[in-house]
């Protein structure tokens, strides 16, 4: 197995975008995954994390949603460039159907057998894929965001796994709530794990858990969360 990365160019709104193509080369046809990183956008961590996904038996693509060379360097910088990509959702629904079929003519994805995974701001960035009705058979977030868009859902068709910290003070008790009700309207096969103990950012390793325990990186969640991806997809693909 030769695990490669390879810079993927692609335009758009806000384009040139500069996402990164990791998978095995020789591995012949393999399901596609795209994978949205947190909210400081495409770093080490995603392409490392994508090469794990590649050994599992993927094609990945590491998703640039901010455009080429916008990227967070502390959490104010990161905070910006995420408020403005969310500030037009109908933009953001656009940028991820954009990247699925960016996904879909990469050379050995399997365009009939498509999931995607995301991190904070990505795990947001899966629910809007899968309520813009995107032809993916499976979408994983973690530490997500659950606020719908301000404009009516498509069709769901995938199969979700929400990874969720309780003590996640972006989604208190109710947004939970409510995304599980969105999800069950819809008519969604769905599951959604709530991790004690747990805040947002708990797959972050190297940010302390703080002392409420609302964010930080947490070993134990984040080694389960992955886990529960792992079973989800092998399941699913």
């Amino acid at each position: 197995m030769a695990i490669t990365r390879t810079i993927h160019m692609h335009d758009g709104p806000g384009g040139p975008f500069e996402s990164m193509a990791v998978g095995d080369a020789d591995a012949g046809l393999q399901p596609g995954i795209l994978f949205f990183p947190n909210f400081f956008g495409t770093k080490e961590w995603d392409f490392a994390k994508a090469e794990v996904l590649a050994g599992l038996g993927y094609k990945v693509l590491v998703v640039d949603y901010y455009g080429q060379g916008k990227r967070g360097t502390d959490m104010e910088s990161s905070g910006k460039l995420l408020q403005e990509f969310m500030a037009d959702r109908a933009l953001v629904k656009r940028r991820v159907l954009d990247a699925l079929a960016e996904l879909k003519a990469l050379a050995g994805v399997d365009a009939g057998k498509l999931g995607t995974i995301g991190f904070c701001a990505g795990g947001k960035c899966v629910l809007d894929l899968a309520r813009a009705g995107g032809d993916i058979l499976a979408g994983v977030s973690f530490h997500g965001v659950y606020d719908p868009p301000p404009f009516p859902n498509a069709s769901i068709t995938a199969k979700l796994l929400i990874c969720d910290g309780w003590n996640d003070k972006l989604n208190p008790p109710e947004a939970k709530v409510a995304l599980c009700e969105e999800l069950t309207a819809a008519d969604v096969d769905w599951q959604f794990i709530a991790y004690s103990r747990t805040g947002h950012g708990f797959t972050a390793n190297g940010t302390p858990l703080n002392e409420d325990r609302s964010f930080g990186f947490q070993p134990d969640t984040d080694r389960r969360s992955w886990a529960a991806m792992t079973a989800f997809l092998t399941e699913t693909f």
